[in-house]
């Protein structure tokens, strides 16, 4: 399908000089002199490699059907995702890397949603938010309460994050995958 190359977004699947492209990221650069380009950070889907294109904004670009499909993962195999389909039960493995940074939060029986290309998985989406346990945080300065400063702390999985001063070690938040914010205190 042709779409209109200021339409792209991260996570769309393109087809651009013959090869599958996932898109990481896209911005519109208006220049003082001259027409708006949009320049597209994008992943080759067989190779994994890296490049940058630029389209102007009317150009139009080869737009790939991406299936939509859930999956429970199951377990990891050196750095393969082994993944169950809820219906049928059958096993589906796929590369760790398609999760990029949001792989530490990877919890057992999570359902991941998985984009397909022609049965081929291309992309893949953790939940907005997980529940971890903190097992290391600063403690409170005194006069730190007053204002809304956060202090560092460090969740089960190891990823450092930023979370009030009230929380302590041992304590359980909801935290976002795509960029390991604290939300709120779990709710037991």
């Amino acid at each position: 399908m042709k779409q209109q190359a200021n339409l792209i977004r991260a996570g769309q699947v393109i087809e651009h000089d013959g090869r599958r492209w996932t898109v990481l990221k896209q911005q519109i650069i208006t220049p003082g002199k001259g027409g708006a380009f949009i320049q597209v950070e994008m992943r080759d889907l067989k190779t994994g490699n890296k490049t940058n294109e630029r389209w102007r904004t009317a150009d139009t670009v080869e737009r790939l059907i991406t299936e939509d499909k859930e999956y429970n993962y199951s377990y990891m195999d050196g750095e393969t995702l082994v993944l169950m389909d809820p219906e049928t039960f059958e096993q589906f493995m796929i590369p760790l890397e398609l999760l990029g940074d949001q792989a530490p939060f990877l919890q057992d029986n999570m359902v991941l949603n998985v984009n397909l290309v022609e049965g081929d998985p291309v992309a893949v989406t953790l939940p907005p938010h997980v529940t971890l346990e903190i097992v290391e945080a600063d403690p409170v300065v005194k006069g730190q309460t007053a204002s809304s400063s956060y202090k560092p702390a460090k969740l089960s999985n190891g990823v450092k994050t930023m979370v009030p001063p009230f929380i302590e070690a041992g304590e359980r938040i909801v935290v976002r995958t795509d960029d390991a914010s604290y939300v709120e205190r779990a709710k037991s």
